[in-house]
């Protein structure tokens, strides 16, 4: 049996705006967006096209969901985007404004910096060495 996590949720505070962040800032692709209702969209974001696992951008309508925007893992780092390329995609990303944590670090498994989305959640940016293995 194969079993894969297909998309997490992600809770945002606007769907356009997420999207513009996470296309332009990150290079993230648009899956999907579907309107559902006059409130509802079902937006679906991904790094890559050969990914495994989508961003499912949810709009908060409740109270405790906006009071989760941006630390959605109480101020832990909450996602970690995998490179292979991890200077080209943080020259981009630092030109583009997104704001890092700290300086890049060589760590046993790979290169690595913290990130934060729009939101303030952290995220690591990581080039995993090729002798470590992710699965």
């Amino acid at each position: 049996m194969q079993r894969k996590i297909g998309a997490i949720t992600l809770v945002v505070k606007d769907y356009d705006e997420a999207i513009q962040f996470y296309i332009e800032k990150l290079n993230f692709i648009l899956v999907e967006d579907i309107k559902l209702d006059d409130a509802k969209r079902w937006v679906l974001i991904t790094p890559s096209l050969d990914s495994d696992t989508n961003i499912l951008l949810a709009r908060a309508t409740t109270q405790p969901q906006e009071e989760a925007i941006g630390n959605q893992t109480g101020g832990r780092v909450f996602l970690f985007l995998y490179t292979n390329d991890f200077w080209k995609d943080y020259n981009h990303m630092k030109s583009k404004g997104v704001s890092f944590l700290e300086q890049p670090r060589d760590e046993i498994y790979g290169t690595v910096v913290v990130f934060e989305d729009l939101y303030g959640n952290k995220w690591d940016l990581i080039e995993i060495k090729k002798n470590i293995s992710t699965s």
